[in-house]
């Protein structure tokens, strides 16, 4: 199955080491993304996400969810669906 572009980073949280992202795209937990932008290119297997600090198993196009990533992130990395 091909990449699909499925949302885009707008903020990183250094203290919780979480990533915000506005989704253009469904996600739900259990998914695997790669998050690519700058020299950061990496996958990551979607363990949890929240949306306004609320747990969630899916999220929607649109919705901004927070997940927490491995590496550090900006504002503007790419986030694709595997």
């Amino acid at each position: 199955m091909a990449e699909k572009q499925i949302g885009v980073v707008t903020n990183y949280f250094e203290h919780v080491k979480a990533a915000a992202i506005k989704l253009s795209a469904g996600l739900k937990v259990g998914d695997t993304i790669r998050i690519s932008g700058g020299e950061t290119d990496f996958e990551e297997k979607v363990e949890s996400m929240q949306i306004n600090r609320e747990k969630v198993q899916k999220a929607k196009k649109g919705d901004e969810i927070g997940v927490v990533v491995k590496e550090k992130v900006r504002k503007g990395y790419k986030v694709f669906k595997k």
